[in-house]
């Protein structure tokens, strides 16, 4: 079978259209901070309308426990999706109640719903099937069709992903249609030089698309604070930075596969060593071998990839066809420590070829960091959803929409 999309669908004219988004995005204050999510949801949302859809958008926002907490309500969100799309959007401050009744039946042809965070009711994240199928059956009493859009959630077995995709005639909408024609370009065929670049706290998040994707590449590329549990790997000291040395075996065998496999495993070359975390920290530049050669011995900590592993890992990715990235260089929040994550950003635009944003962390560096998303050949949504994916695992939110790896 094949990824059911919009087409599959019908004329939705006049019906209307519950639509599963993703549009979890970082508040501060009561503001966005980062509105990818949202414009990320408005191609989709622009197509049923201009069908004449009645739409209903649904998703969640932070991890409430199945209880409504103002911190997380999605009312910004609606403010958002309003001046997005140019046109009103009812906000419902409820799920399922009388007041997500009352919005949706006062939709007319055209007219866009944003009902309150799914994660207000218990059944959207229940381990209980009966639960979950007892919630999508409230929420699918608001519409005639379900278009699935939310790629970050997609392998979550919950109530909106999964049992409500079952409960309505439903399809994949143009955001998860695009991610995986992505992400299938990655996995299947990738033009080469296939590079990836992997960032981030902890190696052990990154563990299976590492085994998945050594067969598939040319070169791995390691940054992030995992970058030390590699270096503890080939026998250097690492300080005080971020070590996962449970994982320090598993690790020695992936550099034996990569050797094995002819597979370039790229470790940097120096990093920025500071004195302690925060922004005003004392901070100088190390090789590899002597990142406890400072003032502060072995209570220094790395916190960034130097400027001559910036500059040798922004060589292969230029020198790459095809590149994923997923997680940041260093702590790019504080600006000593930012350099290595805006150096990688900046050469993945300058690729020929397809330069790929693996979500998440990375997506909101990049835009933190002054880049805007046109600048990058694919700005993922997927998150987790993607490293999943990537680790060739079983996603049921797709597989219910008819897709099959």
């Amino acid at each position: 079978m094949t990824l059911r999309t919009l087409d599959s669908l019908g004329s939705l004219a006049g019906k209307a259209v519950i639509v599963r988004c993703d549009l979890n995005v970082p508040l501060k204050d009561g503001q966005i901070t980062d509105d990818g999510r949202v414009r990320a949801s408005i191609p989709t949302l622009n197509a049923l309308i201009n069908q004449g859809a009645k739409v209903v958008v649904i998703s969640h926002l932070g991890r409430p426990e199945g209880a409504p907490d103002a911190k997380y309500s999605l009312a910004p969100v609606a403010q958002r999706l309003s001046e997005l799309l140019g046109k009103p959007v009812t906000f419902a401050r409820d799920t399922v109640g009388s007041g997500a009744q009352d919005a949706v039946a006062g939709l007319t042809d055209g007219d866009v719903a944003l009902l309150e965070n799914l994660r207000f009711n218990p059944g959207e994240t229940s381990k209980d099937d009966a639960e979950r199928e007892a919630f999508a059956a409230k929420l699918a009493a608001f519409g005639d069709a379900f278009v699935s859009d939310g790629f970050g959630v997609v392998h979550r077995k919950q109530a909106s992903v999964y049992e409500l995709a079952k409960a309505l005639p439903s399809a994949a909408g143009l955001l998860i249609a695009t991610e995986l024609d992505v992400l299938d370009r990655l996995t299947e065929n990738p033009e080469r030089p296939y590079a990836v670049v992997l960032g981030g706290s902890k190696v052990s998040d990154k563990l299976g698309v590492i085994g998945h994707l050594l067969p598939r590449v040319n070169s791995l590329l390691i940054g992030g604070g995992m970058l030390f549990t590699f270096l503890a790997a080939l026998g250097h000291k690492v300080g005080s930075s971020l070590l996962e040395a449970d994982q320090i075996e598993t690790v020695k065998g992936y550099l034996a596969k990569a050797e094995e496999l002819g597979v370039e495993i790229v470790l940097p070359r120096d990093v920025v060593v500071a004195s302690k975390f925060g922004a005003d920290a004392e901070h100088v530049v190390r090789p590899i071998d002597g990142i406890e050669d400072t003032d502060w011995g072995s209570s220094g900590l790395g916190l960034d990839i130097g400027p001559e592993t910036a500059e040798l890992f922004s060589e292969y990715i230029r020198a790459a066809r095809t590149v994923f990235w997923n997680g940041p260089m260093g702590v790019f929040e504080l600006a000593p420590f930012a350099a290595g994550t805006k150096a990688i950003a900046q050469a993945l635009t300058e690729i020929d070829g397809l330069g790929v944003v693996g979500g998440g962390d990375s997506a909101a560096a990049v835009r933190a960091l002054g880049f805007s998303d046109d600048q990058f050949g694919h700005i993922s949504t997927g998150g987790g959803a993607s490293l999943e994916f990537l680790e060739g695992k079983h996603l049921p939110g797709l597989e219910v929409l008819g897709w099959q790896q």
